[in-house]
């Protein structure tokens, strides 16, 4: 099975901007990627998802601050964060979904879903620190 790698973590002043990758260890489509944190003893947060027609949505806290991005020839996905605050230290890690159950389906459009559920393949994660 394809693995997702992340790289880009690290230690950051508030204020500050991270750009987070993902790339994979084997060519492979997906139909949508994401980017999930997660901080000891609390559930994992969306951050953002994209799918493979660039529709894009954003957890709550992360609009305006964020923007995911797909190089889709690579299928590599990153995510630029800026205006960094101390309560973003988290794990990152990315995840894709190649059945297409992660594509919400509307007349509105179609969009990415933002429940970890709906994706099965995911990387190890990456730490962020921000430190105020």
């Amino acid at each position: 099975q394809v693995r997702l790698m992340e790289s880009g973590g690290g230690s950051v002043q508030a204020g500050g901007s991270l750009r987070l990758s993902c790339t994979k260890s084997e060519y492979a489509g997906f139909y949508c990627m994401a980017w999930f944190r997660q901080v000891p003893g609390k559930e994992r947060e969306v951050v953002a998802a994209i799918d493979s027609e660039g529709h894009k949505l954003y957890g709550t806290f992360a609009q305006g601050r964020t923007n995911i991005s797909l190089d889709k020839p690579k299928m590599n996905l990153y995510l630029d964060m800026t205006d960094l605050k101390p309560e973003d230290s988290a794990v990152y890690t990315c995840a894709a979904e190649q059945m297409g159950r992660c594509v919400l389906i509307t007349p509105k459009g179609n969009s990415p879903r933002l429940t970890p559920e709906f994706y099965y393949i995911w990387g190890r994660g990456t730490q962020v620190t921000v430190s105020s």
